[in-house]
């Protein structure tokens, strides 16, 4: 029978005390056993979520330092675009000034023409002019 008394004389051996179990192990050793298996698994699951916290904190730090970079792209795409909506600008303006001159040059050339020779020459006197 299991008393105290009987753990102190026996030394608390629990297989002194407890009478064995078909497979050879007492209630006690089994539960001790099952103790054991849940107490590994836990720590393994706890080495396991330290693990997954570490590489979720790299990802975080990644995360970041990618929201960064894109903010900088970001505003550097911007400078970018609005350097080239300037240069386009530039580009439109002397084109229509140079298409101005042109015009203004072949505009010139046909009233210059269209105006007649102009030599410096004097009507002969047995020429007919025209006008009073």
């Amino acid at each position: 029978m299991f008393t105290i008394k009987s753990m102190l004389t026996d030394g608390g051996d629990p297989e002194k005390i407890l009478p064995p179990q078909e497979n050879g192990k007492n209630r006690l050793q089994q539960a001790q056993d099952e103790v054991e298996e849940v107490k590994v698994i836990m720590l393994d699951n706890l080495n396991k979520a330290a693990e997954r916290s570490g590489k979720l904190g790299d990802l975080d730090n990644r995360a970041d330092e990618l929201l960064e970079k894109s903010k900088a792209f970001s505003k550097s795409a911007r400078k970018v675009k609005q350097q080239k909506w300037w240069k386009h600008m530039k580009m439109k303006v002397l084109l229509t000034g140079v298409g101005v001159v042109m015009a203004a040059i072949i505009i010139g050339i046909i009233v210059w023409s269209a105006s007649g020779p102009d030599d410096g020459e004097q009507p002969a006197a047995g020429r007919p002019t025209s006008g009073p």
